[in-house]
């Protein structure tokens, strides 16, 4: 039994439910859909629009970028084989017009639109998608998120010339949702052909309604309007070629400097908007705030789990009642920011509230600590046989919010007796800090429209950057993604979720809540399923 596009079975359905129940209650924006609320006027093609963003991941390859910043521009490059509602989570099409799903979620078949060409002038078939993914796994410590979407891929082939056919050993409950990602975003067959540290130093030819014309690393990424595009997705108003001429997109890390620039007109949109700079930006009136909650891992301390002071889940379980969300949340993060109440936001597929175990109590946490043979030294940092508990946190610079919301951390965890050492590293070094396993704590969060991010972050049978013994959780995550029942998939995900927090494997914190300033002067600027955004049907006037 096969389940066409237009009669997808229960399973798909109650996915989009689910995605919508969290989309809905928390993006809000002037608008109230999270797009841009200045829509006055007649759509018009023309201009530039420059965009400041806080970082560069140091890389120019969409399959090999998790960093938001950094997203928001390759985006535009490369289109996907389907694409997700960001209000009902539906996936709808894009390259693929069409698809087919085994009863079992093994193999999904896709039907290409044809007449698609890439901005080389090649043609997109069947055998460029079977490139593109068959060299994902090739692609590195960069391209972990791509790799967990197709981890598990039997097969893929080539039907005819515009019917490709991916098979997976067992169900793969994520694998429809991926395809809508940037993650797997179609490139050219000679930009697969390309190493991926000439892909990202280079860039690639995708087949997106901009084209990358120039790159310089910490300073600038300019694409161009593609000439001809007719192509869309089923979720655009606009159909044909984009609107804009030209994106740049500015790195300026100061995020006073980024709010100065656009009050002064020198840029038409900035991201990471944080709560210090949300009162100048209301306040001269051509400022418009967009919000919308992200989905996937919230902000986390992602603790090393074999480092000696970590293998005691007590330990772990202290710095989990140490923290003090609501504070951080409260003092750094922009209004409407919710502190975490799971692993996963609660804009996620298959959340569930753990929120009355992630609360601040600090008799508890020095409780642990003292059960664990931690004693108070002089100066009020823990010793065990000589030795200090002192963490390091190494963090990176891709976010406003991520040196204020750290250095409240610090405080709160030497309140119990944990000694605290903030370590600042380049945005590049995140993907390769966590593959080398040299670390005691990052900071960081994951983005993603579906449950089975935990898996991609959290299993031993994956990347495992972590370093979490083999255990139930494993098998948790495993059958989720196995299974094609959503009642049982939920359940897993749920005690997934138990495990993590329970465990204290990792400490949520926050989640992220994406703010962007945007000038009045510019209209549908719209978020994505993911909360990145979508220029195409984006114009000035």
């Amino acid at each position: 039994m096969i389940a066409r596009t237009d009669s997808r079975p229960t399973r798909w359905a109650a996915l989009s439910v689910l995605v919508t129940s969290g989309v809905l209650l928390s993006a809000c924006s002037a608008g109230g859909d999270g797009s841009s609320s200045s829509g006055g006027g007649q759509a018009r093609s023309g201009g530039t629009l420059t965009f400041a963003v806080g970082s560069d991941a140091g890389c120019v390859d969409p399959q090999q970028v998790g960093s938001n910043d950094t997203i928001y521009s390759l985006r535009q490059i490369v289109d996907s084989l389907t694409d997700q509602d960001p209000k009902t989570g539906k996936i709808v099409p894009w390259l693929a017009k069409s698809w087919d799903i085994s009863t079992d979620a093994t193999t999904f078949t896709f039907h290409l639109r044809s007449g698609v060409t890439f901005s080389d002038g090649s043609a997109l078939t069947a055998q460029v998608v079977k490139d593109n993914f068959d060299a994902v796994p090739k692609l590195g410590a960069l391209g972990t998120l791509a790799q967990g979407y197709l981890s598990g891929v039997d097969s893929t082939t080539v039907v005819d010339p515009l019917t490709v056919r991916v098979t997976f050993k067992q169900p793969n409950a994520q694998f429809l949702q991926a395809t809508a990602t940037h993650s797997l975003g179609i490139e050219s067959s000679a930009s697969v052909q390309k190493s991926p540290q000439d892909k990202c130093s280079q860039g690639v030819v995708g087949s997106g309604s901009f084209v990358l014309k120039d790159y310089v690393q910490n300073q600038s990424i300019t694409l161009a309007r593609r000439t001809g595009y007719a192509w869309g997705s089923a979720l655009w108003t606009k159909k044909g070629e984009a609107y804009l001429d030209k994106l740049v997109f500015k790195v300026v890390p100061e995020a006073g400097v980024r709010t100065g620039s656009l009050q002064s007109g020198q840029v038409d949109a900035i991201s990471g908007v944080g709560r210090s700079n949300e009162s100048a930006l209301k306040s001269g009136g051509q400022v418009d705030l967009q919000q919308r909650a992200n989905p996937g891992v919230v902000f986390n301390l992602g603790l090393n789990n074999s480092r000696p002071a970590l293998k005691d889940v007590r330990v772990r379980q202290a710095i989990s009642y140490a923290v003090d969300r609501q504070q951080i949340v409260d003092t750094v993060f922009p209004t409407g920011t919710e502190p975490a109440t799971s692993i996963l936001a609660h804009t996620t597929p298959d959340y569930s509230d753990l929120g009355a175990e992630l609360t601040l109590d600090a008799s508890k946490a020095k409780s642990l600590l003292d059960s664990a043979g931690w004693k108070t030294g002089g100066d009020g940092i823990r010793v065990k046989d000589g030795k200090k508990l002192s963490l390091t946190v190494s963090w990176f610079p891709n976010a406003a919010t991520n040196q204020p919301s750290l250095e409240l951390i610090q405080q709160q965890l030497k309140a119990v007796g944990i000694g605290v050492v903030l370590k600042q590293l380049p945005v590049t070094q995140f993907a390769p800090t966590l593959q080398s396993g040299d670390f005691d704590v990052v900071w960081g969060n994951v983005t993603r429209a579906d449950p089975d991010i935990l898996r991609s972050s959290f299993s031993t049978r994956l990347a495992n950057f972590y370093q979490l013994s083999t255990g139930p959780l494993d098998t948790a995550l495993s059958e989720q993604a196995a299974t094609a029942d959503t009642a049982k998939r939920k359940q897993l995900v749920v005690q997934a979720q138990e495990l993590l927090v329970r465990n204290a494997y990792v400490v949520p914190v926050v989640e992220l809540q994406t703010q962007l300033g945007v000038s009045k002067k510019v209209h549908r600027l719209d978020f994505d399923a993911s909360s990145r955004i979508q220029l195409h049907d984006t114009w000035i006037g």
